[in-house]
């Protein structure tokens, strides 16, 4: 049995819930085979009362709807033979629950399926309700990274000082992901993760600590702060049969989705991982031994996020992805609307791109920044060098696309890669999975070997981190 133990790698990610089921297998060059992945939208989106239109807020319930249902979908065969649950998700989010009553327990068509409850709602790394000047407020981190807003340290304060009764309702927080795995394991306090500790700000990955001192000192719930543990290491066991995943598997701690990402793309250390889903991230390795500043400089296109083992990435994060070119497609349903025409956004998506595709270049020029950058908050988007030439939908979309990696480039130059010794790009995520444009403009903003992965890469890395954790443990 312990040969064809099967391990499940879960990715809750911004706009679909990922799942894949991977099994070891020595004799293949990657080591491991995927068996089945799977994958649902998780159309979670939700009205922010408090925020208004700066909030960005999601929907537990539907969240963990879709996840029933992409884990429902994989075969029932290969579910009980899971032995290992890795689990990765949108970072830097935050949301919150009361201890003991997060979720319950109930049987569904597939078999036994927890469903949310005396939960928040999810407050995402898209949300825009701290501003420029309320940052500027907040105290200074001692850490190497700034915070941002959508940081959930950040909505922490903004909650604190504008809706104060709300968080004395709960006594449990953390991301999507550490709130999954604490309901599959019924752990009476979150555990997190490094990589999402230093997503929320005010962490200290050298010291592998919160600014305790620095944050009781303005008043913080400190309370609600997760206990640190190591990513992939085991958080605990499943309290429940859960579909066909027998009761007693065991689930790593969570780990952020860009790390997950570039797990399963990164052969080797002279890769950089190119992810392009509803934002996008260039990363690369450090190399071993990097410790960067410990101060933080708000203004730099390129943070350093923790990886595995002490170890760093270098990336370049934008705001500015899939999201863009979503917003895009929605503008043009709602022209279309005001005309009195009804079109399905995935028919003007697919029309957009094909002609982009025949338009293989465009004088105008688009800035895509419409939700600003970390780096440059009050930017915002800009079109330019417009002339009656250039105004076809093909242009536009071939101009938009170059737009994204532009933008992505001017955070990471190609010739600082090259400094860091990066010798191949490694492509994953949904928007370039599913955007010929897109490649062909990384392609030709980057001019390395270009190769493309799948849609599931986060679910794949979560899942590999498990896998090769048991895979080193048994040879020791």
């Amino acid at each position: 049995m312990a040969s064809r133990a099967v391990t499940l790698g879960i990715d809750l990610g911004t706009t679909s819930v990922k799942a894949a089921l991977l099994e070891a297998a020595p004799g293949q060059p990657s080591g491991f085979v995927v068996l089945a992945s799977s994958a649902r939208a998780a159309r979670a989106e939700a009205e922010s009362a408090a925020a208004g239109p700066q909030g960005q807020e999601q929907d537990v319930s539907r969240i963990i709807q879709a996840l029933n249902e992409c884990l429902a979908a994989l075969p029932q065969q290969q579910l009980w033979k899971v032995r290992d649950i890795g689990v990765s998700g949108q970072m830097h989010g935050v949301l919150f629950w009361k201890t003991g009553q997060g979720c319950e327990w109930m049987e569904g068509g597939a078999g036994p399926v927890f469903k949310p409850s005396a939960v928040s709602r999810l407050i995402t790394w898209q949300d825009g309700r701290c501003s420029s000047g309320f940052l500027a407020s907040l105290p200074q981190p001692a850490s190497h990274l700034s915070v941002a807003t959508g940081f959930g340290c950040a909505t922490i304060f903004w909650l604190l000082k504008n809706s104060p009764e709300f968080l004395k309702s709960y006594d449990a927080a953390g991301t999507i992901q550490d709130y999954v795995v604490a309901m599959l394991c019924g752990l009476p306090r979150p555990l997190m993760s490094d990589q999402n500790a230093a997503s929320w700000g005010y962490f200290n990955t050298q010291s592998q600590s919160w600014n305790l001192e620095i944050l009781r000192a303005s008043g913080f719930p400190v309370h609600l702060l997760p206990d640190i543990a190591e990513p992939g290491s085991v958080a605990g066991r499943t309290s429940h049969l859960w579909l066909e995943i027998p009761k007693g598997t065991q689930v790593g701690v969570a780990m952020g989705d860009l790390q997950a990402s570039v797990y399963s793309c990164m052969g080797q250390r002279t890769d950089a991982v190119l992810n392009i889903s509803t934002s996008v991230q260039l990363a690369a390795s450090m190399p071993s031994g990097f410790q960067p500043a410990q101060t933080p400089d708000p203004a730099a296109p390129v943070a350093y996020f923790p990886y595995f083992d002490g170890t760093y990435l270098g990336v370049a994060a934008s705001l500015n992805g899939g999201n863009v070119l979503a917003t895009f497609v929605h503008m043009l349903v709602q022209w279309m609307a005001d005309l009195g025409l009804e079109v399905e956004e995935s028919t003007v998506y697919s029309c957009m791109i094909q002609a982009a595709a025949q338009q293989r270049d465009t004088c105008l020029t688009i800035t895509p920044t419409v939700l600003g950058e970390r780096h440059l908050p009050d930017q915002l988007a800009s079109v330019t060098r417009i002339s009656s030439s250039d105004l076809s939908l093909g242009h536009v979309t071939r101009a938009l696309c170059r737009g994204i990696i532009q933008n992505l480039h001017s955070m990471l130059p190609f010739q600082q890669l090259k400094e860091w010794g990066v010798r191949r790009v490694m492509g994953s995520g949904s928007a370039l999975a599913r955007n010929e444009v897109l490649r062909q403009e990384v392609q030709q903003a980057f001019p390395l070997p270009v190769s493309f992965g799948q849609d599931v890469d986060a679910a794949i890395g979560a899942a590999l981190v498990m896998l090769q954790r048991n895979l080193n443990q048994n040879e020791s």
